[in-house]
């Protein structure tokens, strides 16, 4: 659809402080573990942390090009990495070429929606002030120190592992953005943390625990709620509760749905948790979007979703992102304009996302609180892998950041 989309379009536009746009993050150059006290070569022993070491915050996503010329190398990590888009024994051919087949599109889409994807600078500001509150909700870990690491974009994920390192962090907490679990999204953002803790981290010094899911979490289900009160109040009072909510999150190819992802079940527990918090007053659906190539993804897609309801006759529907915790491509261009500008009516609108609202961001702090009191290196869910998984990556990721519980 975004092929009959003129180029002249906006797409509804944010103001953000001067401070969330930061130059990239500079790699530093690798550096040795050894010390250079000591000609032996006994083992380090694993750190020990003091009330005030402090704590790395690290936000994982999957982030995306800040700028139109950032579009190609974006897409190719995307396409090579298995893990998100499965293209079987020929990914290392498949991906670069439908990478490249697919920048000049993509390139006109970011074009549109203002030169590049705000994630970053979203990301930026919810990690600071998070932190922030972090600080003093749990001072015992503090000072807390705000990361992002994106799996696809700058600043990737190997970029930040190297900054904490220059930074002598010792304490590291990887929260993920992608509140519900799937081993493309979250699975793949730790494959690739494990793997730069083995090549650049080998004895360990960095103490790594996990937030791996929060899907009913309050402090989401109460902002996801309140923006959708905000939208509803903008129909007119008679049609308000007949307005059909369609909570819109990204699709899963089904060879990974049938592998048994959890991702499905954990966006549908979401979904039913705003739903409760609203008082089930509006009739909803689960709608998926963002499908790519020929073979079978999760539906219904959301685009063929809101063109069947119209032709229904229900031309009141608000979507909302529920997999997404800021605006991006799939919000900005694929939602408002190929899908809702096109629909042309005025009775189908979008929820907005949860970007810099102060209640998410104190959700955020809550979750990272939680979690430091409680003292788990990652749920429990975490160890369990797919019951047809057979990647040993994955399986000794989960070793790694679960320890051991649960991986076989």
């Amino acid at each position: 659809m975004a092929s009959r989309i003129p180029l002249k379009q906006l797409a509804r536009t944010s103001t953000f402080p001067s401070t969330f746009f930061s130059p990239r993050i500079a790699v530093p150059a690798a550096r040795s573990l050894a010390t250079a006290t000591t000609t032996t070569t006994t083992t380090p022993p694993p750190p020990t942390h003091k009330p005030n070491d402090g704590t790395a915050i690290v936000l994982l996503n999957m982030g995306g090009p800040s700028t139109v010329p950032e579009v190609h190398d974006f897409l190719s990590r995307l396409f090579a990495d298995g893990d998100l888009i499965p293209l079987g024994p020929l990914q290392k051919y498949l991906g670069p070429l439908i990478a490249r087949r697919r920048t000049p599109k993509i390139e006109a889409q970011y074009s549109v929606i203002g030169g590049g994807s705000p994630i970053r600078r979203w990301s930026t500001l919810q990690a600071t002030e998070a932190c922030k509150l972090l600080d003093t909700l749990h001072p015992s870990t503090a000072p807390h120190k705000p990361y992002v690491a994106f799996r696809y974009a700058a600043p990737l994920t190997e970029d930040t592992f190297l900054q904490m390192q220059a930074d002598g962090i010792r304490r590291a907490v990887a929260f993920t953005q992608y509140p519900q679990y799937s081993c493309s999204t979250t699975g793949s953002s730790l494959n690739e943390l494990w793997r730069l803790a083995k090549k650049y981290d080998p004895a360990g010094r960095i103490e790594w625990s996990v937030i791996d899911r929060w899907p009913t979490h309050r402090g989401l289900v109460d902002t996801v709620a309140k923006h959708i009160e905000e939208s509803l109040s903008t129909y007119p009072a008679p049609e308000r509760d007949g307005v059909v909510l369609l909570f819109s999150a990204h699709s899963l190819p089904m060879s990974v749905v049938n592998r048994g992802d959890p991702y499905p079940a954990e966006v549908a527990a979401t979904v039913y948790a705003v739903m409760q918090r609203l008082g089930f007053k509006n009739p909803y659906r689960l709608v998926w979007q963002s499908q790519v190539g020929p073979r079978p993804w999760l539906g219904a897609q959301t685009s063929n979703t809101v063109e069947e309801y119209v032709k229904k006759g229900q031309t009141n529907l608000l979507l909302i992102p529920i997999a997404f915790t800021s605006d991006h491509i799939e919000t900005l261009h694929e939602l408002d304009l190929e899908i809702i500008a096109e629909s042309k009516q005025p009775g189908i609108k979008r929820a907005e996302s949860l970007n810099g609202d102060p209640m998410f961001i104190k959700a955020l702090a809550d979750i990272a609180h939680e979690h430091l009191r409680g003292g788990a290196r990652a749920s429990a869910q975490l160890g369990l892998r797919c019951p047809m998984c057979v990647s040993e990556k994955c399986r000794e990721q989960k070793k790694f950041f679960a320890g051991g519980k649960g991986a076989e």
